[in-house]
């Protein structure tokens, strides 16, 4: 089993590399036409997978796998609007976008596999965890529901400050680069605003990892599952940013329909040991809601002010 980690890793990791350094070249803006021909590639590996799991572990194994991609991708559609106030806060440039997103994917793919790890391991040994998980997936829910979306300002980034009180920061981007040498001071090291966007794109990551992870353990506690639907999740989560960047307001009740799947899948974690869920049904209710809720954005756009 330790050979296929190895390889798959290898595979992500490959992947990383191809959409930077070929099909997205340094200094080069992504089109949506190009985007978004990416994200299908994506999704059409993701389904490959899927039935390679289904020839090499079964139907069960396929299906969790499937449910799993939907939940995460469907949760990680919050990181878009994250991803575009952050940008917008900080004027990054279009052209330096991406490699932000590459360096960002790449660390949340540590992250995760880290936090999926402890989860795991948690549920396995101490069994009560489960319903701590499914708690705090329905406050999350609600949360969502409340506030309407998870607000970030990135002014108030503890990171961020703890970096701008230590280390001297450029005031201007200095191309795709995150760190400078002043040579007028000595070679004085200088941190650029790039690395300031990183900082909270990684940060912000951890906190959504505490609502996606602790859901798709509610599917499944196959490790190797888990991390792959994970791991196809994020990486087609860059070209979907580019793809539809300038859509993600129309999908605007699209963020109660995230809030009712982490509720219903925190219902299905408490009620698990009482009333388990097929996996087929799971899959069925969570794309009902998902597209319950773009049908309604888009049956009630928007109005604009003025």
């Amino acid at each position: 089993m330790l050979y296929f980690w190895i390889l798959f890793n290898l595979f992500a990791l490959g992947m990383l590399v191809l959409d930077l350094r070929v099909v997205h070249r340094p200094g080069h803006v992504v089109s949506s036409r190009a985007a978004l021909g990416w994200s299908a590639m994506y999704v059409a590996l993701a389904a490959g997978f899927a039935a390679l799991l289904y020839f090499w572990q079964g139907h069960q194994a396929a299906l969790e796998f499937v449910t799993g991609y939907v939940l995460e991708l469907s949760l990680s559609v919050d990181n878009l609007f994250v991803f575009l106030v952050i940008f917008n806060y900080f004027a990054v440039p279009d052209e330096q976008q991406h490699r932000v997103l590459f360096w960002g994917v790449l660390g949340a793919l540590v992250m995760r596999g880290v936090f999926i790890g402890a989860g795991v391991g948690l549920i396995s040994r101490f069994h009560w965890v489960l319903y701590v998980f499914g708690s705090l997936l329905i406050y999350s829910g609600i949360r969502v529901c409340v506030i309407a979306e998870h607000r970030i300002d990135p002014s108030t980034n503890p990171v961020v400050k703890a970096l701008r009180r230590w280390v001297p920061v450029t005031t201007d981007y200095q191309g795709g680069r995150f760190f400078v040498r002043n040579l007028q001071e000595n070679s004085r090291l200088y941190v650029t605003p790039l690395l300031l966007v990183l900082l909270v794109i990684e940060t912000t990551d951890i906190l959504f990892a505490v609502d996606s992870i602790p859901a798709i353990l509610a599917i499944t506690l196959n490790a190797f599952i888990v991390y792959t639907s994970n791991v196809f999740a994020i990486l087609g989560l860059r070209s979907m940013y580019f793809a539809v960047a300038g859509l993600m307001k129309v999908f605007r009740f699209l963020h109660y329909g995230l809030a009712v799947v982490l509720i219903l899948v925190g219902l299905k974690m408490l009620a698990a040991d009482y009333f388990p869920v097929p996996i087929g049904a799971t899959l069925s209710v969570v794309a009902g809601v998902l597209l319950i809720s773009i049908a309604i954005s888009a049956a009630f756009p928007a109005t604009r002010k003025g």
